[in-house]
């Protein structure tokens, strides 16, 4: 068995430690810059990284192999950035995430939901229901994350999606899904996981769904209707998803690093 390395090692946890240095209010000011180099684009190509929790070496390991790509335009990470939602490992992935040379996005995972995870999520990176628009291809970002919130939060949040099925913006043509967990697993609401997709459907041109959460790649549809739900492998396996999308249909690709 591989040991871990030193570096996953020096962590220090407190439950309680809530006390955040260094940048914040990632995904906004990254959203206003894929808005702004993507507007124009017919073509988006995205890649997705998913449970990053304690593998600090692999993470490293995937932005260098980002970055030496020239046809990337931006990274979504679909969540459990950390293993025990504590600040020191949210800061320690947003340092390896800030090392990125193109913009990215982070979704809350159940683990970046433990402790006081979900209010230095909210403060590193801004509200768990986000959405944003690359070229003509709208991106809902959804927190699917229900066993770690009482019944007074509504998860998923059938008013922020309802939203952005009455309003989008006008130059939008299709639609991406991305949650950290998909219908069907532990974490999900499986009591409203068929009218949850069925809203879904109701997105602009929806193409496909994104999710992380489950450790190993997987495509299936999962309501037999023609809509893959795609699920990234952790990063702990060395893999990311690369997505290529038009307004006629995407294509992706499982690549290893």
């Amino acid at each position: 068995m591989r040991r871990p390395s030193v570096d996953r090692l020096r962590v220090e946890y407190h439950p309680y430690d809530t006390r955040i240095e260094g940048r914040r209010g990632i995904n906004s000011a990254n959203i206003a810059r894929i808005e702004a180099a993507c507007a124009e684009r017919t073509t988006i190509r995205l890649a997705l990284i998913s449970d990053t929790q304690r593998h600090y070496d692999e993470t490293a390991a995937a932005v260098r192999a980002l970055n030496a790509r020239d046809d990337v335009d931006f990274v979504i990470h679909a969540g459990d950035m950390t293993d025990f939602g504590m600040r020191a490992e949210f800061e320690r992935q947003r340092d390896l995430l800030e090392r990125l040379r193109v913009p990215y996005v982070v979704l809350p995972g159940n683990h970046d939901c433990l402790a006081t995870g979900e209010r230095i999520f909210t403060e590193l990176f801004g509200p768990v229901d986000f959405a944003f628009t690359a070229g003509s291809v709208r991106f809902v970002c959804l927190n699917t994350n229900a066993l770690e919130f009482g019944h007074d939060t509504p998860v998923p949040n059938f008013d922020f999606l309802e939203r952005q099925i009455a309003d989008p913006p006008a130059r939008v043509r299709t639609s991406v899904a991305v949650m950290h967990a998909r219908p069907g697993t532990e974490q999900f609401d499986n009591n409203v996981a068929r009218l949850f997709h069925r809203t879904l459907r109701q997105l602009p041109g929806l193409q496909c769904c994104l999710n992380g959460h489950g450790h190993r790649f997987a495509a299936e549809e999962l309501f037999n209707d023609g809509i893959v739900y795609y699920q990234c492998d952790d990063i702990g396996r060395k893999v990311y998803l690369l997505f290529t999308l038009t307004e006629e249909g995407y294509d992706y690709e499982r690549v290893e690093f």
